[in-house]
């Protein structure tokens, strides 16, 4: 009996590579699997995952599914969105509750595990649910033959049907909510990157992210399987493996520690991880450090992106020094929207503190935080001379539809348009936008205009205190200018006096710690004078807390700022 698979574009693609280039690489293991395999398993495991079910039809049921990153992980979601179902990534990370949770608010009518995570699932399958989904444990592809296995596409088009992929929001400030992306969405999202950031089959890609986040799913997944590029795993993040792999190419054969040895042209992840490379990188033995140092050059990386956190402006500059010239990309994406902004690929559209303009298929509009008035070009200067900061709203293919059950939550993140067009997402993050000299000349005709600035989060990274507004993350970024600081979160503490005042929490850099006036420890007058010539005095933390060991950060390198005015200035929080 053949296998049929539905036209979604990314099968399409698949389908459309040569069978025999390298789809996925194991790092490690060094074990490689073929776009001709990789079809074929999807169809197989599409066949598997319908027999499981015991239905005829699966097509709009959620199947979540606990499966480790690689190839195993790849087919399974695509077998999840071939069945015209709504795959549900979820982390072996969470503990059981969590994971619980996930599959009562998504109704998910199965749980897929591989038999790593076995146990976990186990574990979350005796938990109470409101409902018991079928359990069916994944197989495991060791690797696969590229023969035509009778395997045919369904003559209907099938991409604006029922199934596609549910991510769930970090939940920092309430329950985690299901943000449904459908097969329309999935391919406007991973189109509109594909002609910003011009993905080819000659990419090879190293994936060092966690897969329930849209950072590694679309942008390190989906996207580089419809250009037919080579995704190579090498997960959980190791600093110390990461440099040794990017370097192999570069090495004597006896000197390579990995069996995998093309070339990396493309990386993609969090400031975190650049700079846990960065600081990393003077303990590599001489040869590796030089290795990676050509690694990481222009020539031989075309493209490094950094996203999901605000880049710091040192760990820029940094990595350009160490990578010969090599400029990190900002972008600014969330799960509701995939990637809305993004610089250009000229190394002059990488603009400091910038994330670039609206990418392919996207509409972005500014709506003044005071006002409520949509700020037009060439008007983001108020009468007093300031720079009008407005939240980002967005439109267009690549937005989510909606809330899993919870319409409440989508009316109230949805404006109505006044031009008949449909609606706004309210992003909740606050930008400026200007003109800057010099950007935008590149041929790409999407990097034009004004560029976006953000300013952070309005519940949070807006701070007002005595009448005038402060961005959290512009105060980040000077403190992170200042060779005392490793790490810095800026938040706003309320005050009777000012209404809210600036705070700081840091982790000092250890060799400087002790480099405060008379050999004391670095403290908050030293901070002062250290910031009196960079920012306002308003702009100014009142308050400094040093803590030990790091700030707390989830998998993608984000600072739960709620959560950490409640741990570290707990006094200060009313009743």
């Amino acid at each position: 009996m053949a296998s049929t698979l539905p036209r979604l574009p990314i099968l399409e693609a698949i389908a459309n590579h040569d069978p025999k280039s390298t789809a996925v690489i194991h790092s490690l293991s060094g074990r490689t699997f073929t776009y001709g395999s990789l079809l074929n398993d999807i169809a197989e495991a599409k066949d598997r995952l319908l027999q499981a079910s015991n239905r005829n039809s699966i097509e709009g049921e959620r199947v979540a599914f606990l499966v480790e990153n690689g190839y195993d992980y790849i087919v399974t979601l695509l077998s999840i969105m071939a069945s015209r179902s709504i795959a549900v990534p979820m982390s072996a990370g969470f503990p059981a509750s969590e994971l619980q949770y996930i599959i009562d608010n998504s109704d998910a009518m199965m749980l897929l595990s591989s038999g790593k995570f076995q146990g976990k699932a186990e574990e979350v399958m005796k938990g109470e649910m409101n409902r018991e989904p079928i359990f069916h444990l994944v197989e495991k592809k060791l690797g696969a033959s590229v023969e035509d296995k009778n395997l045919k596409f369904e003559s209907a088009d099938a991409e604006a049907g029922t199934g596609g992929m549910m991510l769930y929001t970090s939940g920092t400030t309430n329950r985690p909510k299901g943000v449904l992306l459908t097969q329309s969405t999935l391919s406007a999202q991973t189109s509109s990157l594909l002609e910003a950031w011009r993905y080819s089959p000659n990419d090879h890609l190293l994936h060092v992210l966690p897969l329930h986040h849209i950072h590694g799913t679309v942008n390190a997944i989906l996207t580089p399987l419809l250009a037919g590029s080579t995704i190579e795993f090498m997960f959980p993040f190791n600093a110390r493996a990461v440099w040794e792999r990017l370097a192999a190419p570069f090495l004597p054969l006896e000197q390579r520690t990995t069996r995998s040895s093309e070339k990396i042209t493309f990386l993609t992840a969090v400031p975190t991880i650049y700079n846990r490379l960065l600081s990393s990188h003077k303990d590599l033995p001489p040869e590796i450090e030089k290795a990676g140092r050509e690694a990481v050059s222009p020539q031989n990386m075309r493209l490094n992106i950094s996203g999901s956190a605000a880049l710091p402006t040192p760990t820029k500059a940094a990595w350009s020094d160490l990578s010969g010239g090599n400029v990190l990309l900002e972008r600014y994406g969330m799960t509701e929207v995939g990637m809305a902004l993004s610089c250009g690929l000229d190394f002059g559209d990488r603009v400091d503190g910038s994330v670039g303009w609206p990418l392919p298929q996207v509409q972005v509009k500014l709506v003044d935080t005071e006002t409520k008035e949509v700020i037009k070009e060439s008007e983001e200067i108020d009468e007093s001379g300031k720079e009008r900061e407005g939240e980002i709203q967005l439109r267009g293919p690549t937005i989510f539809t909606e809330y899993w059950n919870n319409p409440k939550a989508t009316s109230e993140e949805f404006v109505e348009g006044d031009d008949g067009k449909g609606k706004w997402f309210k992003t909740g993050d606050v930008a400026i936008r200007r003109i800057v000299n010099g950007a935008g000349k590149s041929d790409q005709p999407w990097a034009k205009g004004p560029m976006y600035f953000i300013q952070g989060r309005k519940s949070v990274d807006i701070i007002k205190t005595g009448g005038e507004k402060v961005s959290a993350l512009e105060v980040e970024r000077e403190l992170l200018s200042l060779p005392q600081i490793a790490e810095a979160a800026v938040v706003g503490l309320p005050s009777d006096v000012w209404g809210q005042k600036v705070a700081a929490v840091v982790v000092l850099n250890p060799e400087a710690a002790d480099s405060g006036r008379g050999g004391k420890k670095w403290g908050p007058m030293d901070m002062r004078r250290a910031l009196k010539d960079k920012l306002a005095n308003y702009k100014i933390p009142q308050e400094l807390k040093v803590i030990e060991g790091g700030l707390p950060r989830n998998a993608m390198g984000k600072i739960n700022k709620k959560g950490l005015i409640k741990e570290i200035f707990p006094e200060q929080i009313p009743n």
